[in-house]
């Protein structure tokens, strides 16, 4: 499908809500631009913390932040931590290849509302990017899919 044609496709479906994917590998950025593209988000990438923290500050409008956890500089929790401060609103979607429990309890503390495990496959991307939307429109939901975030952590390494 050539540029314009896509383009006119994706307007008459309407574009969805704005995905900053942040990741420092173009392959993966371009893998999860595709895959976000094709349920019609409007997708924009940084190539590093500090990129996204910049772009954001800039007046980005995206309702979601795909954030990889390794990345050179600053990375991903440190990040998320400075993202949280800037827009405390906005929903954080952590992505790592890292499977560490602590890390993810760690995330979801910083205010992380879902953990993808890298190979990330569409199904995944699709649904925890719908439901951090809907989580946009109920007051509870932020607290509802942090512990959804826990309860992938084994009960023996869960905080108390």
């Amino acid at each position: 499908m050539d540029a314009e044609l896509r383009s006119s496709f994706l307007e008459a479906k309407g574009r969805r809500a704005t995905v900053l994917v942040v990741d420092d590998s173009p392959d993966i950025r371009r893998y999860l631009t595709l895959a976000l593209e094709i349920d019609h988000y409007k997708v924009e990438t940084a190539s590093s913390g500090e990129e996204a923290f910049q772009r954001l500050r800039d007046g980005c409008a995206a309702a979601i932040v795909l954030l990889d956890l390794q990345m050179p500089g600053m990375d991903g929790l440190e990040t998320l931590h400075y993202l949280r401060q800037l827009r405390p609103d906005l929903k954080v979607i952590m992505c790592s290849a890292v499977e560490d429990p602590e890390v993810m309890e760690q995330a979801a503390r910083l205010g992380a509302q879902a953990y993808l495990v890298k190979p990330v496959q569409q199904l995944y991307l699709s649904a925890a990017v719908e439901r951090c939307l809907r989580a946009g429109c109920e007051k509870s939901a932020d607290q509802r899919l942090k512990t959804e975030v826990l309860a992938m952590v084994p009960p023996a390494l869960r905080p108390k």
